[in-house]
């Protein structure tokens, strides 16, 4: 296979796009508007959202609305960028102010409030090594003077529990700033130097000719607990400061994990308001003014999403077609609620010629839409990092010489199933499909055929699929599960597939090929007793009842696995006394076990099978076993188990054989 003929990987970047497929710009467009709006005041921003959500894209939108060269100067920092700092408070506050400075040239049209200000943070840097007491004179509680703060720092260093050197170290530097203190204002109180550089900063602000300094804070919710905090209080210094604002781009929820790490002795609630708000929403209510919030795609927002990202990818962003399909998909994410996608008419019209090229990518859109939309929350990283494992897993699998053994649509479902269904689910197709001589699964044909029928009409199989009467426990579990049912509704069906191919391409994360995919740990041991033999097994029933059922289906498989590697059916496998107690210990089984016996040799089997079925008690399994003794009887070649079979007058005092 030549280079030439490898279809194109496609990589989908999780960088802050260029390609607003999300219409998120209307976000960016209102929060540019309010921050012109609002020139004369300062405010805060909060642009949340889940984990690739977006937000780092509309932040990257706002400051492409403010040009370098403007009356708003835009400065962008990303909380990683503090995280080694040993104070990210002081390491943005310095930040902010070197931005100023070098963007607006600064250092020659105001010397004096250049260095009056970079003298003020030297001195939130000395104050810093006071135990925190840089933060608390940031948010305006009245402190001594410098001598006063040098001299308690010593102290409190002198009696800490740390080593030697460190201690001798951090006395230095303190005794060293003593000397130098003439250099960053004498004898004034931290408070009075917070006041000089606001002062300071205001007069950079007035000199650097700008109407407005926004500073955009991304990746905040990425950071350590502290790391995010020390920002939020270097974003509280500037609150209050005329013609800044502060855009902060992170998930509510990771910033209040934050806050209850850092402020661990604050209760739940506000007791004191009575507003039954917690404290950790209350902090960031309070530090950031405006709140937008991201919402997470639906499943027409997915669909609309997933189409144009392929497409994209297909016809290349920057063509004149895929211009005209972004026009339309904006158009149809104007109006969600009216549940309708791109019209497929239009998309005709729009790529012209180049329709032929987009067809297997729109097809692939329609399938995997309604479970990403479910199965990734609508999070647009989670459903690039999909396409991306499947234009990858594809790559591979050209380059390996696989040919027209991977269907796309096909690798796509698996893949589906593979990261969006319960473990148990995946585990249950994958293993019954790799140990099977024809690579399927025979519970995904019944299931699509429940999702196709609807949930109420499907049953677990018919005349065509099982035997009259036969009841299913996978598929009744499966079918209480909604994202199973989503799931194989998907097309194509993939009940007649062999699936072996595709567990090939997959096992990059489990291999469940060669061998069964091992057990977790419980299960394991619990597995070692059902294989041990009649008095093992039995001793392990409280412990299967336990167990979940799709545990215990897991359980029986493997279980069976072991039995079918009998060489011998003449006397009893010791693996059926552990299928037993399972069966025993979850009714549902039943089923399943009478499965084994319907595929056992007549022919060349003992005595054993005639007999010992007392644990099954439901009426359907209990018929088909007749059914089966029946058939043996009739049938089989093996005179010893006809003979057996044969009923029995019962004798005087006696009772006669064949127990059910």
């Amino acid at each position: 296979m030549t280079a030439e003929s490898l279809t194109p990987l496609g990589y989908l970047s999780d960088h802050e796009t260029k390609v607003d497929l999300l219409n998120n710009e209307a976000i960016a467009k209102t929060i540019v508007r309010l921050i012109n709006e609002t020139v004369d005041s300062a405010v805060t921003i909060g642009v949340h959202g889940d984990w690739g959500a977006g937000k780092s894209s509309v932040l990257e939108m706002v400051k492409h609305a403010f040009p370098d060269e403007g009356d708003v100067l835009c400065l962008k920092f990303s909380g990683w960028q503090f995280q080694g700092f040993e104070d990210a408070k002081i390491a943005l506050i310095e930040g902010v102010v070197h931005g100023l400075i070098e963007k607006r040239s600064l250092m020659t049209k105001a010397a004096d409030e250049v260095s009056r200000i970079l003298k003020s943070v030297d001195l939130l840097k000395v104050a810093k090594k006071g135990g925190g007491l840089a933060l608390t004179a940031v948010t305006g509680i009245p402190l001594v003077g410098l001598d006063d703060i040098i001299g308690s720092v010593v102290d409190h260093v002198k009696n800490l529990a740390m080593d030697k050197d460190a201690r001798e170290a951090a006395i230095k530097s303190m005794e060293d700033f003593k000397k130098k203190k003439s250099d960053v204002a004498v004898g004034k109180s931290v408070p009075t130097e917070i006041k000089g550089f606001r002062a300071a900063y205001k007069k950079l602000i007035k000199k650097a000719g700008i109407k407005r300094l926004v500073v955009l804070v991304d990746d905040l919710d990425r950071c350590l607990p502290q790391t995010a905090i020390e920002t939020l209080e270097a974003i509280r210094l500037f609150v209050l400061w005329d013609k800044t604002a502060f855009i902060v781009g992170a998930d509510e929820g990771m910033i209040e994990v934050a806050v209850r790490d850092h402020f661990k002795n604050l209760p739940e609630t506000d007791v004191a308001s009575n507003s039954g708000q917690n404290y950790p929403r209350s902090y960031l209510e309070k530090l950031l003014q405006v709140p937008f919030r991201i919402p997470a795609l639906g499943e027409t927002e997915t669909g609309i999403y997933v189409t144009l990202l392929l497409l994209g990818r297909v016809l290349g962003e920057e063509s004149p077609e895929f211009e005209k399909l972004l026009a339309l998909g904006r158009a149809a994410l104007g109006k969600p609620w009216e549940s309708a996608g791109i019209d497929p008419d239009a998309i005709k019209a729009a790529v012209g010629h180049r329709f032929d090229e987009i067809v297997h990518a729109l097809n692939l859109a329609d399938c995997v839409s309604p479970v990403l939309a479910a199965g990734t929350k609508g999070n647009p990283r989670q459903i690039k990092r999909f396409l991306n494992a499947l234009a990858l897993r594809l790559a591979v699998a050209q380059a390996r010489g696989f040919g027209n053994a991977i269907e796309q649509p096909h690798l796509a479902k698996v893949m589906l199933a593979e990261m969006f269904l319960h473990q148990t689910v995946f585990d249950h197709i994958a293993t019954t499909a790799a140990n099977s001589e024809d690579g399927t699964c025979p519970e995904i044909a019944l299931i699509e055929k429940a999702a196709a029928a609807g949930t109420e009409a499907a049953t677990a199989g018919d005349e065509e699929d099982a035997s009259p009467g036969a009841a299913n426990p996978v598929i009744d579990e499966w079918k209480t599960r909604p994202e199973v049912m989503r799931w194989a509704a998907v097309k194509p069906a993939l009940g007649l597939v062999s699936l072996k191919p595709y567990l090939f391409v997959i096992k990059d994360r489990k291999n469940y090929l060669g061998s069964a995919a091992p057990l977790p740990r419980k299960l394991a041991a619990l597995l070692e007793k059902l294989l041990g033999g009649d008095m093992a097994a039995k001793s392990v029933l409280a412990d299967v009842k336990d167990i979940t059922l799709p545990e215990a289906v897991m359980l029986f498989d493997a279980t069976r696995r072991k039995m079918r590697e009998a060489s011998n059916f003449d006397v009893r496998p010791v693996a059926m006394a552990g299928i037993a107690v399972l069966v025993e210990a979850h009714p549902p089984l039943q089923g399943r076990y009478v499965d084994i016996l319907e595929a056992l040799p007549p022919d060349r089997v003992g005595l054993w099978v005639a007999s010992g079925h007392a644990f099954v008690t439901e009426a359907a399994p209990k018929s088909r076993i007749d059914a089966l003794r029946e058939k043996w009887r009739k049938a089989t070649k093996n005179s010893r188990l006809r003979m057996e079979l044969e009923p029995k007058k019962p004798s005087r005092g006696g009772r006669g054989h064949g127990n059910v």
